[in-house]
């Protein structure tokens, strides 16, 4: 006869959050403790939130197919036990589809509760989690023998975003390195007189002023900070952004030469070019507002973000083959470095009427080579502030 009430024990994480992921999920009789069911599965590339619900969704499914009528779930995921719980907000658009199979499967049971336990609590799932990270990242690793056992066992333990701890795992767990990231340091260009009167700045080769010569020295001893070491720096050929790329290349480690690239050069602002949003807007109210209205529209005799989409994802798209596992800074403009962020955040074409990039601001992204994105850092000016 199947358990009334069960227990699930479920977890899931990634190595790089994004990265590779999976996740494990137990059922266990609630009196006698006896594992009724495992599942355990690699998901790819996600984060370690996705993994988490994907365990608890293979958790509910196997406590139903046990037959159980009452399901005790305990996870070490805060997150997901407050959100399942109605007391906290699912802000992330990715979790809520997530969120809502679990809520689905929630409802055949007479009654589920939730509760969150520390981490130590959890080895079995976690274990399990980790060996299916572990094929994730093609490199399966037999779960070890104790798996079986109920969760007050000697089991590895440790979370199942990072590996398990060093000092229970076996020797081959840590460190995990599963592939090597690109890293992308973004830098829009110092200050031009253009950019202090707010005019639309294209294809003009408007020099750098004297404050945005100043703010090319300070991202250059940032970049440096950040970056022991540059393996490449790619430039607009535009001047503003060649002195800025100077500026960068001249501070970090290594003779590390500027190499200008056709494909970063600002959008074609056509006949706005160097004038004020305020003049645009008086002078072309249709066409501006269909410019705002859509990427595939361009300016009067100029290029549409779409069309610059397009260059700028052929360079970004190369850069991970070209210099894998290395960093690389590129120094290009607003609209560009807009639409780089733009697709790595997986974000609507709103987004580039809405975020703002200071003038030597730094954004970085870590592209994986099987195309998982992290964005790490979105317009940093921490380095201008004495300026």
């Amino acid at each position: 006869m199947a358990p009334r009430v069960v227990v699930v024990e479920a977890d899931g994480g990634s190595r790089g959050n994004p990265g590779p992921a999976g996740y494990g999920a137990v059922v266990r009789d609630s009196e006698t403790g006896e594992v009724l069911a495992e599942r355990s599965e690699s998901l790819g590339t996600a984060t370690n939130n996705v993994a988490e619900y994907q365990g608890l969704i293979a958790g509910l499914r196997a406590a139903a197919e046990v037959g159980a009528a009452e399901v005790d779930v305990r996870m070490d995921s805060k997150l997901v036990v407050e959100q399942m719980c109605g007391r906290w907000q699912i802000k992330h658009p990715g979790l809520r589809p997530l969120a809502a199979q679990a809520a689905t499967l929630v409802g055949r049971f007479g009654a589920v509760r939730f509760t969150w336990i520390p981490r130590d609590q959890n080895r079995h799932a976690d274990a399990l989690a980790n060996a299916a990270m572990d094929a994730a990242a093609g490199r399966p690793t037999p779960p070890p023998a104790s798996l079986g056992a109920p969760a007050s066992a000697s089991a590895p333990a440790g979370g199942a975003s990072t590996g398990s701890d060093p000092a229970t795992a076996p020797a081959s767990w840590e460190p995990r390195p599963s592939f090597t990231a690109t890293r992308l340091i973004l830098v829009r260009h110092g200050e031009t007189a253009y950019t202090e009167q707010g005019r639309y700045s294209g294809r003009g080769d408007v020099p750098l002023s004297e404050r945005g010569r100043a703010q090319a020295r300070a991202t250059g001893a940032r970049v440096a900070a950040l970056a022991p070491s540059v393996a490449a720096v790619l430039s607009s050929p535009l001047s503003r952004c060649t002195a800025t790329a100077a500026a960068i290349a001249g501070a970090v480690d290594g003779d590390v030469p500027v190499r200008t690239e056709a494909d970063l050069i600002e959008c074609d602002f056509g006949q706005w070019e160097g004038r004020t949003f305020a003049e645009v807007r008086q002078q072309w109210p249709g066409e501006m507002d269909a410019w705002l209205a859509s990427p595939r529209i361009a300016p009067p005799g100029g290029e549409s973000f779409t069309q610059v989409a397009e260059r700028v994802h052929r360079v970004v798209d190369a850069l991970p083959k070209a210099y894998p596992g290395e960093t690389v800074v590129v120094v290009s403009h607003v609209s560009p470095i807009k639409l780089a962020l733009r697709d790595a955040l997986a974000a609507s074409d709103a987004f580039l009427h809405r975020l703002f990039l200071d003038a030597a601001g730094i954004s970085v992204l870590d592209l994986w080579p099987d195309g998982g994105i992290a964005v790490r850092t979105v317009n940093d000016t921490a380095h201008l502030a004495a300026l």
